[in-house]
């Protein structure tokens, strides 16, 4: 299951909250190479990790599976502050976009399929289901450029919103997402699961598996 959190709610959490920064120091540090963001604790914490940031979780076996942020494009956010060179043009804003961050699966669940794994197909449709929740239809994304067309796949509708550029080892292009039910409909129908995956309430404790 997913849960959404704001950072007050995770902060409460001592044993989630270090879940989240650890893995998000595993993924996009020691992985993908974002050295700027290389800390001798080894968590991953920036400054919009704010009051208004939501926190998405994939709990799986007791274990963060997978996470990702959503940020709200009415305060500044990474493409305005961080990632600017992005875009060619005014940031699309609105209390009705969001931006996706820190989108990552724990390598042990990145089992794959279809170009991503179930943990990854959860995330997305859990993104989905908290918008069509929360009055949010569009989130911006700054992803690998191969991730543009599988977004129109799955019925996205999407919007480079400038050139590709290099960030750590990977190639990264911001793009504008429009989404709606058919959309989430899409999604389901290829992760072969109808039900909702956005829960209530808190997850029980939850570890992250340490690399053997």
């Amino acid at each position: 299951m997913l849960y959404a959190l704001k950072t007050a709610e995770l902060m409460e959490r001592p044993d989630l909250w270090r879940a989240v920064h650890e893995l998000r120091y595993r993924i996009f540090v020691e992985e993908m190479g974002w050295d700027d963001l290389r800390r001798p604790d080894g968590l991953e914490i920036d400054q919009f990790d704010h009051e208004d940031a939501v926190h998405h979780l994939a709990i799986r076996n007791g274990e963060l599976a997978g996470y990702q942020r959503m940020l709200p494009t009415t305060r500044p956010h990474l493409l305005t502050d961080v990632l600017g060179d992005l875009c060619e043009g005014p940031t699309p804003t609105g209390p009705n976009i969001y931006e996706l961050t820190r989108y990552a699966v724990a390598p042990h669940y990145r089992e794959g399929r279809w170009g991503v794994s179930s943990v990854g197909s959860e995330l997305i449709a859990g993104f989905i289901e908290w918008g069509m929740r929360t009055g949010v239809d569009q989130v911006i994304i700054e992803f690998e450029p191969m991730w543009v067309l599988r977004a129109l796949q799955l019925r996205f509708l999407a919007r480079p919103l400038g050139y590709q550029r290099t960030y750590g080892r990977q190639q990264v292009v911001a793009t504008l997402l429009t989404f709606n039910e058919h959309t989430l409909a899409t999604v389901r129908e290829r992760r072969n699961y109808d039900a909702p995956v956005l829960a209530g309430g808190m997850p029980e404790t939850v570890g992250l598996r340490r690399a053997s």
